[in-house]
């Protein structure tokens, strides 16, 4: 009786945790289940515990086998055989989150710009962060499966690290700090096509578009976003010819060498598809609008509660340049043909821009960019998150007989 008691409950418990846990966070398990959100936030914040319930549970249902306990049928191949899918259960997730990603937040490794070319190609879209004339480049094929890049000595000075998901094709750079203590990050899932993050420093999710700690309904417990631009690997070299490249050159250890292989490859086909076919590879999502297609690349921003996005076809037609007040204030959206870069800037002068380059400066004076850029995501993502947002908002073009910055180029 007693052993039947501890093969049963052991038996459940493991099974149904180890479910649970390949469900929430297995990730290809999204291939063929729709998972929801707040399972998933469950298993992330507590992790540790379920593994170490699911753990007991298989040990007791072992126990309980060796004193005599459950049915010789349900077992087809012996007792071994439940026990390795239990493992399995467990192993899959564990190894893909903790080990397959091997987020680089305090370890990434930058090259100069003579060794990246031999990796990158020249037309290659890479996210650029810059401080204190410091200067970083990172391409999506590199960031794919990291997510996370940073090292100890910061960027200009400041400790800042960039974030990317593959899903949403958005990159976006982050000062790990929320009230003041810095966070180990570390990616735990996906959801609505954009990452979850965990803080293990105290097992809090933070969705990466947002930033924010999942349990704060303020938004004020939040990462400082630092302005993330999109521009192509050869303008780069023109614009910061001292800059470094982030690279995620393969490990030495042949084993993890060909586990990285494996795992790039998954990573690779699934992504090439999200780039191409218009329903979302994996679909998780919540919000559908058909105002674009939903593989339309779109540079969006918020400010305040006011969310506002563009497209590159609808910038060129508007020669480049494009004001418009966001969350009340000026900004100007600009296209930069000599090194192919879409920026937002903060306009505050009162006035409409008529010029501004690539670095900021304008007609009305030197421009900041703006922090909140979210660039070249795709739309079906952004309006999953921002479901009010405005599309192509503008207030003014440039007055007739202005420069055309975009005469004879397409973005």
């Amino acid at each position: 009786m007693l052993a039947n008691i501890l093969f049963y409950v052991g038996l459940i418990v493991s099974l149904t945790i180890g479910f649970m846990y390949f469900r929430d966070l297995g990730d290809i398990s999204q291939m063929v289940l729709k998972v929801k959100r707040n399972n998933m936030i469950r298993f992330i914040q507590k992790e540790n515990t379920y593994i170490a319930a699911g753990i007991g549970g298989l040990a007791l249902m072992l126990v309980g086998h060796v004193m005599g306990g459950g049915p010789g049928w349900l077992f087809f191949l012996g007792a071994p055989a439940v026990t390795l899918l239990i493992v399995f259960l467990f192993l899959f997730p564990w190894v893909w989150v903790h080990v397959g990603l091997r987020n680089q937040q305090n370890s990434a490794q930058y090259y100069p710009i003579s060794e990246a070319k031999d990796f990158i190609n020249p037309a290659a879209s890479v996210l650029v962060i810059e401080n204190n004339g410091h200067a970083r480049a990172h391409s999506d094929a590199q960031l794919m499966r990291p997510h996370l890049a940073g090292d100890e000595q910061g960027l200009g000075g400041d400790d800042i690290v960039m974030t990317y998901c593959a899903m949403a094709n958005l990159g976006v750079a982050y000062k790990p700090v929320i009230d003041g203590k810095r966070l180990d990050l570390e990616v735990m899932a996906q959801h609505g096509n954009n990452l979850i993050l965990r803080d293990n420093n105290t097992g809090e999710p933070i969705q990466h578009i947002y930033g924010h700690y999942d349990n704060d309904a303020t938004k004020q417990s939040a990462m400082q976003p630092w302005p993330t631009f999109r521009m192509s690997f050869r303008g780069f070299q023109k614009a910061y010819p001292d800059g470094e490249v982030f690279l995620n050159k393969p490990p030495s250890n042949p084993l993890l060498r060909l586990f990285d292989m494996f795992t790039e490859t998954v990573f690779s086909s699934g992504i090439a598809r999200q780039h191409q076919e218009a329903a979302p590879i994996m679909d998780n999502m919540s919000h559908y609008d058909d105002r674009l297609p939903n593989k339309t690349y779109v540079w969006g921003v918020t400010i305040g509660d006011d969310a506002v996005c563009w497209t590159d076809d609808f910038i060129a037609e508007q020669r480049g340049l494009i004001n418009a007040t966001v969350g009340g204030r000026g900004l100007v959206v600009s296209y930069d043909p000599a090194y192919e870069s879409v920026g937002v800037w903060y306009n505050d002068s009162g006035t409409p821009v008529a010029q501004v380059d690539f670095f900021g400066n304008s007609d009305q004076g030197k421009l900041e960019r703006v922090e909140t850029l979210r660039s070249g995501m795709f739309w079906h993502v952004w309006v999953e998150f921002f479901p009010k947002t405005d599309i192509n908002r503008m207030n003014s073009t440039v007055e007739e007989g202005g420069s055309d910055p975009l005469e004879g180029v397409t973005i």
